[in-house]
């Protein structure tokens, strides 16, 4: 059974992310006839806390958008900025609609199945599990993953030993509950980014001791998110394998990763939706789609790489596409 309409944001903005939402748009609407409810372009506005207009003024991006259905939908920028334009994702939440379902993708990401299709609970908020141990480091004197993350747990007033994976061993980082911001999903944006900004800045401005020796930037929402989506009574298998992160979506990244590492169904359905005038004369102002998407660079890196032996590190990735004169960004 479908769900109940629901709201998908991303977040645009000039430069890269205003092409990648354009195609992100283009992918829900060929992928999705059954998506029912509103595509928000979150964007956010200039002021104090950016150096320079973060907003889309590019004509052609916002008609291109707007005859896929997209709504602008402008924000301002209480907490982030230049410094850390990650926070967009929290902030732009709260000029969501307020009481409405809603799921956040990253920009980079591609629509490639029926998202109307997909079983969100949304009252059990989950995001994408497509990660990787990033953070913490733990140093050889301690605190370890335990200590860190109990820091955290109990700063909010949340129970840590609830949140565990009891199936990982002690002190290994999946034990421990920790998403890729890629995408995340509530029922409520407001409540939920109200949250997410309470809690951001206060690790943020009063990191708790045990995080003395950690990293902050850019981890600071994949540090939070896992705190605010147990705070909802949500975890990490509330969303059944294989939808998002899977047939109904892919987190891209960067256009030659797409095309070192995804599929050819991806493949073939960026170069579908890239293809009708309208969109081609517009995606043809950002370098790295034109180069990769229009002028074959991106097939010539696909043939570097076997899809079904993929080196196990992504850096391996980059630096092999690097060598042969084939990265942009």
């Amino acid at each position: 059974m479908a769900n109940a309409p629901f709201n998908v944001m991303i977040i645009g903005q000039a430069g890269r992310l205003q092409y990648e939402a354009l195609l992100f748009a283009a992918s829900l609407r060929h992928c999705s006839p059954g998506f029912a409810g509103r595509l928000f372009v979150a964007v956010p506005q200039p002021g104090p806390l950016w150096e320079k207009d973060p907003s889309i003024r590019n004509q052609e991006v916002l008609k291109a958008l707007e005859e896929l259905g997209a709504e602008i939908l402008p924000f301002e920028n209480q907490a982030f900025g230049t410094n850390y334009p990650y926070g967009n994702k929290i902030e732009a939440l709260q000029a969501l609609p307020e009481g409405e379902p809603f799921v956040f993708f990253d920009t980079d990401t591609l629509i490639t199945g029926e998202l109307a299709d997909v079983p969100f609970d949304f009252s059990r908020p989950s995001a994408s599990l497509r990660v990787e141990g990033t953070w913490p480091k733990p140093s050889l004197y301690g605190p370890g993953y335990a200590g860190i993350w109990q820091s955290l747990y109990s700063r909010f007033g949340l129970d840590f030993l609830s949140s565990l994976d009891l199936s990982q061993p002690d002190e290994f980082w999946k034990r421990y509950l920790y998403f890729n911001a890629g995408y995340f999903y509530g029922a409520c944006p407001r409540a939920f980014g109200k949250r997410f900004l309470v809690y951001a800045r206060s690790v943020l401005n009063d990191p708790p001791p045990e995080l003395v020796c950690q990293s902050l930037d850019p981890w600071l929402d994949q540090i939070v998110l896992p705190l605010v989506i147990h705070s909802f009574g949500g975890g990490r298998s509330t969303l059944p394998a294989g939808y998002l992160d899977g047939e109904t979506s892919c987190h891209y990244r960067l256009f030659p990763l797409l095309y070192a590492r995804e599929s050819d169904r991806v493949v073939a359905l960026l170069h579908e939706i890239a293809a009708p005038n309208k969109i081609k004369k517009v995606l043809k102002g950002y370098e790295p789609i034109k180069r990769m998407v229009y002028q074959g660079r991106g097939e010539k890196v696909r043939a570097l790489f076997d899809r079904d032996n993929l080196p196990r590190r992504e850096q391996m990735i980059r630096n092999r596409i690097k060598s042969e004169g084939f990265w942009i960004r």
